[in-house]
C-alpha cells in the first residue's frame, strides 16, 4: 500500500508540474529542406551552423531537422513553393531556380557587378529590407539572403576570350547569366546544379558557371579541366540565396523561440554566409589546381571588355522590371551604391 501510495503521489506530482510549465518550455521541432548534399560547404559551414546556433539559443527548446538533397520530396525549383504552402517550415534555396519570381533580388545578380560576397550579401539585406520585404518576399519569412563569391566558368575546352563561347553550351543557374551568354554567342541551358556532374558526363553541356566552392561536392574539376577565372574578383555571373520560414509558422513560434530565430537572422547573418560561401572557394580552386587543371585569368585589361559586352544585360533587365511596374534604373542605382559603401567598409 505504501508503495501504490508513493506512486500516485509522485504522478500527482509530475502532472502538477506538468500544468505549472508554461506552453513555451515545450520542444518544437521545424524541417529545413534543401537541394544540396550533406557535406557540400553550404549545408556544412553556413546551414548547419545556423541550426546549431538557434537551436543553443533556445536553450534546447528548438529542434530543427536538417533534410538536404530534396529528401522530403520534390525538385529544387519547387522548395520556395514548398515552405510558402507549409509543406515545409524552412527551404534554402536558390532564387534563380524559378526566374522571374523575385525580379527586384535580381539586380545584385547581373554580370561583373559583385567582387566582394560579404559585403554584396550585406547590400542584398539592405536592399531587401526597404525594397523587397512586402513585395518579392511578402509571402514568406526571409531568415538572410546572400551571393556566392566570384562566379567562374568551368568548360571542357579552354576559353580565353570572348570569341571561345560561342557555341559552347552552358548550364546556366539564372536569368541574367542566360542573357549574357545568349549575347555571347553561347547556348544558356537552365537546370538544377545537382545535375551539372551528369550533364557534363554525357556531353549535354560543355560547361557550366559555378562558383569555386561548389565544383568539389560536384566533382567538376574531374569532369572538365578548364577553368575561366576574372582579375581582381569581379564575377562573371551572380546568384542569389534566400534561407526562408513558413510566414504562419513563423508568426505561431513561442515569443522566445522566435526572438532566438530573430537573433541569428538579417544583416549580419547574411554576411556570415556569403563570407562563408566565398571562403570556401580558394579551397576548392587548390584542388583543381593539384589536379593539374588549366586555370585561365582574364587579365584587368580584357576584363574590361567582358564587362562593356555585359551591358546590353543590364538594359535588358531595366527594360524587363520596368513592364512589370518597377524603376529598374533607380533599383540598380541604389544596389551600386550599397555595394560600394560596403566594399569601401571592407565588408
Amino acid at each position: 500500500m505504501n508503495t501504490i501510495r508513493r506512486t500516485l503521489l509522485a504522478g500527482l506530482a509530475a502532472g502538477a508540474a506538468f500544468l505549472a510549465t508554461p506552453l513555451w518550455a515545450q520542444e518544437v521541432t521545424l524541417k529545413l529542406h534543401q537541394f544540396l548534399p550533406a557535406q557540400a560547404n553550404v549545408p556544412k559551414l553556413v546551414l548547419d551552423e545556423w541550426i546549431q546556433r538557434v537551436e543553443a539559443a533556445t536553450g534546447g527548446k528548438l529542434k530543427i531537422e536538417h533534410y538536404p538533397s530534396m529528401q522530403l520530396g520534390g525538385k529544387p525549383p519547387e522548395l520556395m513553393d514548398q515552405v510558402q504552402d507549409g509543406i515545409v517550415d524552412l527551404a534554402w534555396t536558390v532564387n534563380g531556380f524559378t526566374p522571374g519570381r523575385f525580379p527586384r533580388s535580381e539586380v545584385f545578380e547581373l554580370p561583373f557587378l559583385m567582387t566582394n560576397a560579404e559585403a554584396t550579401s550585406r547590400a542584398f539585406w539592405e536592399l531587401f529590407e526597404k525594397e523587397m520585404k512586402d513585395t518579392d518576399y511578402r509571402d514568406v519569412h526571409l531568415i538572410g539572403g546572400w551571393v556566392h563569391g566570384p562566379g567562374v566558368m568551368h568548360t571542357n575546352t579552354p576559353v580565353r576570350s570572348m570569341e571561345d563561347m560561342k557555341g559552347l553550351k552552358f548550364r546556366i543557374p539564372s536569368r541574367m547569366a542566360g542573357f549574357l551568354l545568349e549575347n555571347l554567342g553561347a547556348v544558356p541551358i537552365g537546370m538544377p546544379v545537382t545535375a551539372i556532374p551528369e550533364a557534363l558526363s554525357k556531353g549535354v553541356i560543355d560547361g557550366a558557371v559555378i562558383p569555386w566552392e561548389v565544383t568539389t561536392a560536384l566533382k567538376v574539376p574531374e569532369l572538365v579541366h578548364n577553368h575561366t577565372e576574372f582579375a581582381d574578383g569581379y564575377s562573371f555571373y551572380t546568384v542569389t540565396f534566400t534561407l526562408a520560414m513558413n510566414k504562419d509558422k513563423y508568426e505561431s513560434l513561442p515569443d522566445d523561440i522566435r526572438a532566438a530565430i530573430d537573433a541569428n537572422s538579417g544583416l549580419e547573418f547574411s554576411a556570415f554566409a556569403g563570407a562563408q560561401q566565398a571562403g570556401a572557394d580558394g579551397a576548392a580552386r587548390e584542388k583543381a589546381v593539384a589536379a593539374g587543371n588549366t586555370i585561365i585569368t582574364i587579365s584587368p585589361e580584357d576584363s574590361e571588355k567582358w564587362k562593356a559586352f555585359a551591358q546590353p544585360v543590364y538594359e535588358r533587365w531595366i527594360n524587363d522590371v520596368t513592364a512589370k511596374g518597377i524603376d529598374g534604373a533607380a533599383l540598380l542605382a541604389e544596389a551600386q551604391a550599397l555595394i560600394a559603401k560596403h566594399t569601401a567598409a571592407g565588408n
